[in-house]
């Protein structure tokens, strides 16, 4: 009985506790939303919350290319032999 005093008839929040700013992207890796969009959630109107909600899915995309890792580095600074 006691969750129903803390539900509320809003649309939640997409957050799912994963909040790494992605750097190129400047969205969060978690939940796709930006910094601005973060910070304005309290503030939105439960409409606006819904389409906010509704556009996150078509970000994904902006998150799956890969940023080069070892072998980005390994192309862009050939070894040099016989250094130590």
């Amino acid at each position: 009985m006691m969750d129903d005093i803390w539900s509320r008839d809003e649309v939640q929040s997409p957050c799912v506790k994963i909040c790494v700013v992605h750097p190129t992207e400047r969205i969060c890796t978690g939940c796709l939303r930006s910094i601005d969009e973060i910070a304005a959630w309290s503030r939105m109107s439960n409409e606006a919350r819904a389409a906010l909600i509704d556009e996150l899915p078509s970000r994904e995309g902006l998150l799956k290319k890969r940023r080069g890792g070892r072998d980005a580095r390994l192309k862009a600074k050939p070894p040099v032999l016989g250094a130590k």
